[in-house]
């Protein structure tokens, strides 16, 4: 398979790319870095970035920010930080892809542990999560020409303790090993409107 891996330089997209790597061709996508860069917030450029790449048949997204701010310093500006680029970004590819994306193709977005198991300033990330689960159970029923659609729910990954772990007290980190399982299972699978969690 040609697959698309959106913030693949990110632990989580490394830990993607190195599980589904071994096996298929890997496009890799940042903001910055990788064979293309995009900003999926934008959906033309979303659009422009299928039509750049040609044929594929998978897209895993592994993208978007979440603001952390305490909720008494929130307002609706910083609020939408984690539903513009979090949510709507990852919609956008799929929305951006249902067209040209292969027959049987599949999208895997990425969420995470928050909306389950909060942590401070983690409103906006909870937020996001819970609307990316409720976006792929809603989508997968109307998926078209047998696509797939799944999002993969990780806590902290062991990789990232040394930047993240204090914010994360308590919670046990995940393999990036146990992390790319999720996605090959999410891709290679047969399972659509799940929320993979992996912890």
């Amino acid at each position: 398979m040609r697959i698309i891996v959106v913030g693949a330089a990110g632990d989580i997209g490394q830990a993607a790319c190195n599980e589904l790597g071994q096996r298929h061709e890997i496009i890799t996508v940042g903001r910055t870095t990788g064979d293309f860069q995009v900003d999926i917030g934008d959906l033309n450029a979303v659009k422009a970035l299928y039509e750049a790449v040609g044929a594929f048949d998978a897209v895993v997204s592994c993208a978007g920010d979440a603001a952390f701010t305490p909720l008494a310093e929130m307002d609706q500006e910083t609020f939408m930080v984690g539903l513009r680029q979090k949510v709507m970004g990852q919609v956008n590819l799929v929305l951006a892809g249902l067209g040209v994306i292969s027959d049987a193709g599949s999208f895997t977005l990425t969420s995470g542990v928050l909306d389950r198991d909060p942590i401070r300033m983690g409103t906006n990330a909870a937020t996001a999560n819970g609307a990316l689960a409720g976006f792929v159970t809603g989508a997968a029923i109307e998926m078209p020409r047998g696509l797939r659609i799944n999002v993969v729910s990780p806590g902290m990954l062991e990789v990232s303790a040394p930047r993240y772990g204090a914010w994360f007290r308590g919670h046990k980190p995940v393999s990036s090993h146990d992390v790319g399982l999720a996605y090959s299972k999410c891709v290679e699978g047969a399972r659509t409107g799940q929320v993979v969690i992996v912890e």
